[in-house]
C-alpha cells in the first residue's frame, strides 16, 4: 500500500511536508504542487525533500500537471472540495485522499494502537488536549495528533504496543477520508460554520458524521445531548453511544449541584476547575467519558483539571493581578466564540473587540454583553466597534492598536474585574496570525505582573 505508486500531493503545508517525507521513503513517484510561491522559512524542507527525490512545482496548477498516470491525489485540508484537480481526478478515477487518511492505512495494525479521533464545530482542540493530558497524567503512551498541529503520519515509526493516539479531525480532514475508523469518536456539537468551504449546512453535517461511519459494535461513540444536530448525526451509528449534559442529570456524564458527574460518581467541583463557562464543562465531559473507556481514575483527572489553564489563546487564563483576571481568547475570530466567552463569567468585563474588516456584525453581541464594563475598539473595524459599544451605552475607547489600549484598560479596572481578550475578528491587518495577537497580549499581562 502506497508504494511504488506515482503521487501528486497539493499543497505545501505542514502536513503536505509530513507526508511527501513518508511516502518518498516508500519509494514512490511524488511530486507536490503548491499555487503560491515557496515561503523563504520553507526552503530547508524543500531542500531536504528534492534531495530524497521530491519533485516541486510552486506558483500555480499547470492545466496538464494531473493525468491518469498518476495513482493518488493527496489533497492539503485547506484546498477547496471543488478544485480543478479534484474534479479531474474524479473524472480520471484517481482517489482523492488526504495525510490524515494516508496514515490510517499504514497504521501498525499489528501493534494494538487504540485510536481516539475528536470533531465538532467548536471545542475540538480543548477536548483533544483534555483527552490527551488526562491518558498522560495516568502513565500511559499517548500521541497528540491532527489538526491542532501534529500530522499523524509524523510519528508513525515512534508507535510501540499498545499506544494510544487522540487526534482532532477537522471537517476538512472528514471530507476526504474513507478507511478512517477511531475506536472511540467524540462529536462536541455541530452548528452551522465553514459553509464556504463545506458549500451548504447539509454537507458539513454529512462530512462531520463520517468519524462513526467506519464504526462497530466493539467502538464507543460520544456526543453532546443537549445539541440536536449533534445527536442527528449519531443516530445510526453502530457504535456503543454514550452521552454528556450540561443541563440534565442522564446517564452518563453531567453537571449535578456545581460539580461534574460520571454516571453515579462524583468527579469534581465547578469551583475546583481552572477552565471556565458551560461550554469548557461540556468539553470537560466529553473527554471523561472517553478517558473512563480506557481505564483512567478519577484521582488522575481531578488532578489534571486542577492546574490545566486551557489551551493556548482559547479562552486561556493568563494571570490574576491585583484581584484582575486576564484571559487570552485571540482565537476568537468569529462572533459566535465571543459570544461563548462572554457567557462565560458572571464578573464585570473589559472587552478588547475588534481587528480585520470582513463585516462582521457586532450587533449580534448585544444579548451577551450585560456584564461587559468597558468595550475597547481595536484594528481597521475599530470605528465600527464604537459605534456598537456607543448604542449599547457602554463607555468605548478607540485605540488602532493593543498597545495603545492595554494601559487605559488596565488603569480603569478594578478588583474582580476580567480583562478579557476576545474579539470576534481575525488579526490579519495587523498579524500574519492570531496567535501573535495572543502573544502579545500575554506580553502585557506580564509586565504588568512584573511591575508589582
Amino acid at each position: 500500500m502506497f508504494t511504488n505508486k506515482k503521487i501528486l500531493i497539493l499543497g505545501f503545508a505542514r502536513s503536505g511536508y509530513e507526508i511527501a517525507k513518508l511516502l518518498i521513503e516508500k519509494e514512490n513517484q511524488v511530486i507536490v504542487n503548491d499555487y503560491k510561491e515557496l515561503n523563504p522559512k520553507d526552503k530547508e524542507k524543500k531542500e531536504e525533500l528534492e534531495k530524497l527525490g521530491v519533485k516541486f512545482i510552486f506558483g500555480g496548477h499547470p492545466e496538464n500537471l494531473l493525468d491518469a498516470s498518476f495513482d493518488y491525489l493527496i489533497k492539503s485540508p485547506g484546498i477547496a472540495i471543488d478544485h480543478p484537480y479534484v474534479l479531474k481526478a474524479e473524472e480520471l478515477k484517481i482517489e482523492v485522499v488526504n495525510e490524515t487518511e494516508v496514515a490510517y492505512r499504514l497504521l501498525p495494525k499489528e501493534k494494538n494502537i487504540t485510536l481516539i479521533g475528536i470533531t465538532g464545530t467548536n471545542g475540538k482542540t480543548t477536548t483533544t488536549t483534555l483527552i490527551y493530558e488526562f491518558i498522560k497524567a495516568s502513565g500511559r503512551r499517548v500521541h497528540l495528533a491532527g489538526n491542532i498541529g501534529y500530522p499523524l503520519c509524523s510519528f508513525l515509526k515512534e508507535l510501540e504496543d499498545n499506544d494510544i493516539i487522540v487526534d482532532e479531525i477537522s471537517c476538512q480532514q472528514l471530507e476526504n477520508v474513507k478507511e478512517y475508523h477511531p475506536h472511540i469518536a467524540v462529536l462536541t456539537n455541530i452548528s452551522e460554520a465553514h459553509l464556504e468551504f463545506m458549500k451548504t449546512y447539509e454537507h458539513y453535517k454529512e462530512v462531520k458524521q463520517r468519524i462513526f461511519q467506519n464504526q462497530t459494535k466493539e467502538d464507543i461513540a460520544i456526543t453532546n445531548m443537549e445539541n440536536e444536530e449533534a445527536l442527528s448525526l449519531v443516530k445510526d451509528s453502530k457504535a456503543t453511544t454514550k452521552y454528556f449534559s450540561s443541563k440534565n442529570e442522564i446517564n452518563g456524564a453531567y453537571i449535578k449541584e456545581q460539580a461534574i458527574y460520571y454516571y453515579e460518581e462524583k468527579i469534581i467541583d465547578l469551583k475546583e476547575i481552572k477552565l471556565v463557562g458551560n461550554h469548557n464543562y461540556e468539553n470537560i465531559m466529553a473527554a471523561i467519558l472517553a478517558v473512563k473507556e480506557l481505564g483512567v481514575s478519577t484521582k488522575v483527572i481531578e488532578k489534571v483539571l486542577k492546574e490545566f489553564n486551557g489551551v493556548e489563546h482559547r479562552l486561556e487564563f493568563v494571570k490574576e493581578i491585583e484581584k484582575r483576571k486576564f484571559y487570552n481568547d485571540t482565537e476568537a475570530t468569529n462572533i459566535k466564540c465571543t459570544q461563548i466567552a462572554l457567557s462565560s463569567f458572571q464578573n464585570s468585563i473589559i472587552l478588547f473587540l475588534g481587528g480585520y474588516e470582513r463585516g462582521q456584525d457586532f450587533n449580534e453581541l448585544e444579548n451577551y454583553i450585560q456584564n461587559v464594563k468597558a468595550i475597547f475598539a481595536i484594528g481597521t473595524c475599530r470605528k465600527r466597534v464604537k459605534e456598537f459599544g456607543d448604542k449599547m451605552n457602554i463607555p468605548t475607547y478607540q485605540y488602532e492598536y493593543l498597545k495603545d489600549a492595554f494601559p487605559t484598560a488596565w488603569a480603569i479596572s478594578e478588583e474582580n474585574d476580567i480583562i478579557l481578550l476576545s474579539p470576534a475578528s481575525a488579526s490579519w491587518d495587523q498579524y500574519k496570525e492570531c496567535e501573535e495577537r495572543g502573544k502579545e497580549f500575554k506580553e502585557y499581562v506580564e509586565k504588568l505582573g512584573n511591575s508589582e
